[in-house]
């Protein structure tokens, strides 16, 4: 198994499609959730996966400052559905909060989370800073963290 994160230029074609692939296997087909998926923000985005065996496990894009939100975001979590509770997620965001702080320098990162991963992301060091609201008929909070 392998961490890859790369700039939006620097992933290979079978890499954004595969990415794609997963993205719409969770968030469409898994949840129910018809939307945009193709935003326009994965071209200025980082995104860090974990593959293995050209498949991809779990997924997430970085989202500079000033586009999504005023701080850096981090959108798209997604762990397939065959390798959730194994502590993938918690070690992939650990690894994105690391590179936002050392290698953008920023401090703060905002996400809009579902409703039922607060506490996950709470145990991160993210704090809700929002009312419940519905995103694509889910609903989300958004969510703070601060180092």
């Amino acid at each position: 198994m392998n961490w890859v994160l790369k700039k939006f230029e620097e992933l290979n074609i079978k890499e954004l499609y595969k990415i794609l692939q997963v993205r719409n296997e969770v968030f469409i087909l898994e949840q129910k959730c018809p939307y945009q998926d193709c935003d326009g923000n994965d071209e200025i985005s980082y995104h860090l996966f974990l593959e293995d065996n050209e498949e991809i496990l779990c997924y997430l894009r970085i989202i500079p400052k000033e586009i999504a939100y005023y701080e850096v975001s981090i959108g798209r979590v997604l762990v397939s559905k065959n390798k959730r509770k194994k502590g993938l997620a918690r070690e992939m965001m650990l690894i994105a909060i690391d590179f936002i702080e050392r290698k953008l320098n920023e401090k703060s990162i905002r996400i809009s989370a579902q409703k039922y991963l607060v506490n996950f992301y709470k145990s991160l060091g993210f704090k809700e800073v929002s009312d419940v609201y519905l995103e694509d008929g889910i609903e989300h909070v958004e969510m703070l963290y601060i180092k």
